[in-house]
């Protein structure tokens, strides 16, 4: 079993790297936003709590997504798990580390994805996903096919977000380097982190991350 984070601004792959972990290595992707829909979804005694702080109008505690992840953890995974979305702050790494070794887990790496800011605004106000399996196409590298269906799995339900504009963008990243980025140090002095390229081709990314959790 293997369990790690995978860290990087908006748009530096995380998501499509995730993916391919999963299908690869039977990995599963702890996403905060899914784990908290999901939540909702079942109903359950968690679900109840994170609807009700929603519909206050408030922001979900560390301690109700760490009960997320807890539970998750406790359903097993053969092939380990990624971190996708949490830990975003110091508070949230300590968290996340305490909740590992009380469950008897380690965290193997954490794996920066690193990017060039310009480069990546270039990538990401050009970028489109298939609303159907997630596959990610770009007008200049990965154009949507001319049929109109994904590639992938046929689908043609196209999704552009909003907010993949220079300017939503450039206010993204500076949020991430505020809250995001101190857990680069954290994790280095930890000897934990690991980086990859995140702007070359997208094997290329995925042989790096292999080549980490195969050191």
């Amino acid at each position: 079993m293997t369990n790690i984070i995978l860290l990087g601004p908006p748009g530096a792959g995380k998501g499509t790297q995730a993916r391919q972990l999963v299908e690869s290595r039977g990995m599963v992707q702890l996403s905060t936003g899914d784990m908290l829909r999901e939540a909702q979804a079942a109903g359950s005694e968690m679900g109840k709590k994170v609807a009700e702080v929603i519909a206050r109008g408030e922001l979900v505690t560390d301690d109700i997504v760490i009960g997320l992840i807890r539970e998750k953890i406790a359903e097993g995974a053969e092939g380990g798990f990624i971190f996708d979305g949490f830990p975003r702050t110091l508070g949230q790494a300590d968290a996340l580390g305490e909740l590992l070794a009380e469950m008897g887990l380690t965290l193997d790496a954490v794996i920066e994805m690193a990017v060039d800011d310009g480069a990546l605004v270039a990538r990401i106000t050009g970028r489109s996903t298939c609303g159907g399996c997630g596959e990610v196409y770009h007008d200049q590298t990965k154009p949507w096919p001319a049929d109109g269906k994904c590639g992938n799995c046929g689908s043609s339900d196209v999704k552009r977000r909003a907010d993949d504009n220079e300017e939503s963008l450039k206010t993204r990243l500076m949020e991430y380097y505020k809250k995001t980025s101190p857990l680069l140090g954290y994790y280095y002095a930890k000897g934990d982190l690991r980086s990859v390229d995140g702007l070359q081709a997208m094997e290329a990314v995925a042989a790096d991350i292999a080549a980490v959790l195969e050191a």
